[in-house]
C-alpha cells in the first residue's frame, strides 16, 4: 500500500471516528431535551402533606400584579436574579384555601423579608388573617426583625415571637422627598414649569428646595389620617390600651435605658410581641401546635407557592360561561405599551378592547392601583372604558393604595367606585414641565443660532428658551387639560362642576374622605366590587365566575421556561449563573429611583397628572 493511500486510510477512519462521536453526541442533546420536554409536560403539582401548617413567608414589596414584562420575570426567577414582590392576592387566597382545608392545621406567619407595602394592602391580609383565625386554626407569626409593614401583619396572629437578638421599629408613617431648584439653577437650565392646582405639588421639586405650606397642609391632612387608622388597628389587634403606640414612641430613649439598649427587650416589656425565642425555641414552639415531621423534630409544611399550585389545579379555574372581568392596572401611566407594574396607555387599552370583544363577559372590575402620569395615556384608557359601558357592560373600579390624579382619571366615568378607607385618592390636577438648556450650553461654550419661516419654528426646542408667547400657549394646554379633567369627573360623579373645582386643585384624600365628597360610592375591597359588578349586571350568585386578563406569555416563551423548569427539576440550578447585587448596585438604585420622574415621563404634549403620594 503506497503512502497516500495509507495517509487517505487513516484519514478515513479519523473521520469516521469523529462522524461517530458527533452522532453519538447529538443523540445524546436530543435525548436530553425529550427528558426535558417530558418533564416540563409531566409535571405535577407539588403534594402537601395530609397533616401541615401553611408556612406564608412574603418577600420583598405588596404588589398588585408582578413588575416586568412576564418573560424577563420568569426568566430572572429561574435564574434566582428576580426583584422580590408578593401578590397580595396570593397571600389572601392562601388564607382562604387553608381556612376551610382540613389537611391544614395553622399557619406560619414569616415576616422577615417584608420591608412593607401600601397600608390599603396589608389590611386586606390582615383581615384575610382574621378570617383565617376564625376557624379556629393558630397563626403563629415570626421575625428577626419587624418592619413597621411587617408588624402590621404579625399583630393579628394567636402568637407573635422574635428573635432574642432581633429588634421592632415602628418609627410612624414620613413624607420626605428630594428637591432640585438648587441644582436646576447651579446647572442653568430653564425648567419651565405649568399647573392648575393650588395642591397640585408634583412639580414643587423643580421649582422649591422645600415643602410648600399648601402641600404640607394636604399632606398632613392624610397621614395622620392614615397613622391614625395604623395604630388604631395594631392597638386592637394586640388588646393594648388606646393611645400605647404613642407613649412607647414618645418614651422610646427612656424606655431603650430601662431595659440597658435592647430592643427585644422592650417590644416584650410593651406587649408588643408574646415572646423572644430562638430558632430551635421557636421550632419547638411550632412543632407543639402543628405536630412532628414523622420522626424529625421539623413539623409538616406547606409553602405558600406550593400549595397555591395544588389547590388552583384542584379548584380549576373560576371562569363560567358568564364572567366579571377583572383587569389590574398597576404603577405609573405612561404612554405606549409598557410591562405589568406599569399601565400603558396602549397596552392597558388593548387588554380593555379585550374584555369588551370577549362574549363570556358581563360585569367588569378595573383594580387601579396608580399614583397617576401621562394624560395622554390616562385619557386613552379611559376611552375603552367608557366603550365596554356603551357596550352595555357595566364597569366598577376598586381602589388599592393609591388611586390619584392620572389613576383617578381612569376611574372617573366607572358605574361604581369602591375604595378602602386607607386608600389615597384625588390629586385631581395637571401639570406640565418643559426644560431648556441654553444656559447651560452657552458655558460650555456651545450656543444656537438659525431662522424659521414662522415664529413657532424652533419654538420648542430644548437648546432655545421658550418665549412668552409659547409659555401662554403651555398654559393655556394645562388650563384645558384640568377643565377636561374637573368636567369628566363632574359628569361621571354626577357633581356640580364648581363643587368638584374645589374638591380638585390636586389636593389628596383619603377613601373614607372621598365618600364624603363624592369621589367614591362606598368603602371595600376587590370582593366587595366583583360582587358589586355581578349586581349591576344581574348575574345569579352562583351564576358567574371570574376571568382575569393580564399580559400573557407568548407559546415559545412559555415552552422555553418550561424546558428550563424541567432542566431545574433535574438538578440544574441556573441560579448558580447569576452573580450577587454588588452594594454599588444598591446605590445607584437610589439614585435611579430619585431621577425616574425625569426619565420616565413620556406623553407626547409633556402634561401630566401624577401625585407623588406613595407614603408608608
Amino acid at each position: 500500500m503506497s503512502a497516500g493511500k495509507a495517509l487517505a486510510k487513516l484519514f478515513s477512519l479519523l473521520w469516521g471516528g469523529v462522524d461517530g462521536l458527533r452522532k453519538v453526541l447529538h443523540l445524546l442533546l436530543m435525548l436530553f431535551i425529550f427528558s426535558l420536554i417530558v418533564s416540563a409536560l409531566s409535571s405535577t403539582a407539588p403534594t402537601v402533606p395530609g397533616s401541615a401548617a401553611l408556612v406564608i413567608r412574603p418577600v420583598g414589596r405588596l404588589v398588585e400584579q408582578l413588575a416586568g414584562d412576564p418573560f424577563d420575570r420568569a426568566l430572572a426567577e429561574l435564574m434566582g436574579d428576580a426583584e422580590p414582590q408578593t401578590i397580595v392576592q396570593d397571600v389572601v387566597d392562601g388564607l382562604a384555601f387553608a381556612k376551610d382545608d382540613d389537611r391544614i392545621t395553622s399557619v406560619v406567619l414569616d415576616l422577615s423579608g417584608m420591608p412593607g407595602g401600601g397600608l390599603s394592602k396589608l389590611k386586606r391580609i390582615g383581615d384575610a388573617i382574621d378570617d383565617f383565625r376564625s376557624s379556629g386554626k393558630t397563626v403563629i407569626a415570626n421575625a428577626d426583625y419587624y418592619g413597621q409593614g411587617g408588624y402590621y401583619l404579625a399583630s393579628r396572629a394567636d402568637e407573635l415571637y422574635m428573635h432574642p437578638d432581633g429588634a421592632l421599629l415602628i418609627s410612624g408613617f414620613g413624607v420626605y422627598m428630594n428637591y432640585y431648584k438648587d441644582a436646576i439653577d447651579k446647572l442653568r437650565i430653564d425648567w419651565n414649569i405649568f399647573k392648575v392646582g393650588t395642591y397640585k405639588s408634583a412639580v414643587e421639586p423643580f421649582m422649591r428646595n422645600d415643602m410648600s405650606e399648601a402641600d404640607r397642609e394636604a399632606l398632613e391632612f392624610v397621614v395622620d389620617q392614615l397613622w391614625a387608622l395604623y395604630k388604631g388597628d395594631v392597638e386592637a389587634a394586640r388588646d393594648l390600651e388606646p393611645g400605647a403606640i404613642d407613649s412607647i414612641l414618645e418614651n422610646v430613649t427612656s424606655n431603650m435605658e430601662s431595659v440597658n439598649g435592647d430592643f427585644a427587650a422592650l417590644a416584650l416589656e410593651s406587649n408588643l410581641v408574646d415572646g423572644l425565642l430562638t430558632r430551635a425555641e421557636l421550632q419547638s414552639r411550632i412543632v407543639e401546635v402543628a405536630g412532628k415531621n414523622g420522626d424529625d423534630s421539623d413539623y409538616p409544611s406547606a409553602q405558600l407557592d406550593d400549595y397555591l399550585q395544588q389547590m388552583r389545579l384542584l379548584k380549576g379555574d373560576d371562569e363560567g360561561q358568564q364572567n366579571v372581568a377583572v383587569v389590574v392596572a398597576a404603577g405609573e401611566i405612561l404612554n405606549g405599551s409598557q410591562p405589568p407594574g406599569l399601565i400603558g396607555g396602549n397596552s392597558t387599552s388593548s387588554l380593555l378592547r379585550k374584555v369588551r370583544k370577549d362574549d363570556s363577559v358581563k360585569a367588569v372590575v378595573l383594580r387601579v392601583d396608580s399614583p397617576g402620569g401621562s394624560t395622554f395615556a390616562s385619557s386613552v384608557i379611559l376611552d375603552e372604558v367608557k366603550a365596554i359601558q356603551a357596550a352595555g357592560i357595566p364597569v366598577v373600579v376598586s381602589m388599592g393604595s393609591v388611586a390619584a390624579s392620572g389613576g383617578y382619571w381612569v376611574s372617573m366615568s366607572a358605574d361604581k367606585i369602591y375604595a378602602s378607607p386607607y386608600t389615597i385618592t384625588g390629586s385631581i390636577g395637571i401639570f406640565g414641565m418643559f426644560p431648556t438648556f441654553q444656559r447651560s450650553l452657552e458655558a460650555l461654550g456651545i450656543t444656537t443660532d438659525g431662522f424659521g419661516t414662522t415664529p413657532w419654528a424652533g419654538q420648542f426646542r430644548p437648546d432655545r428658551a421658550l418665549s412668552e408667547d409659547a409659555k401662554a400657549l403651555f398654559q393655556m394646554s394645562i388650563e384645558n387639560g384640568y377643565d377636561q379633567f374637573i368636567t369628566g369627573v363632574a359628569d361621571g360623579r354626577e357633581l356640580d362642576k364648581e363643587f368638584v373645582d374645589s374638591i380638585a386643585q390636586g389636593r389628596v384624600w383619603t377613601g373614607s374622605d372621598a365618600i364624603e365628597n363624592g369621589l367614591v360610592d362606598e368603602l371595600g375591597n376587590l370582593e366587595d366590587a366583583i360582587l358589586a359588578a355581578a349586581e349591576l349586571a344581574e348575574l345569579e350568585a352562583d351564576d358567574y365566575g371570574r376571568k382575569y386578563f393580564e399580559q400573557e406569555l407568548e407559546p415559545g416563551e412559555q415552552l422555553l421556561l418550561d424546558l428550563m423548569g424541567g432542566a431545574k427539576s433535574w438538578g440544574l440550578d441556573f441560579g448558580r449563573l447569576g452573580q450577587p447585587r454588588p452594594a454599588i448596585q444598591h446605590v445607584a438604585d437610589v439614585l435611579e429611583n430619585t431621577l425616574a420622574p425625569l426619565t420616565k415621563f413620556n406623553d407626547p404634549k409633556g402634561i401630566y397628572s401624577h401625585c407623588f403620594c406613595e407614603f408608608e
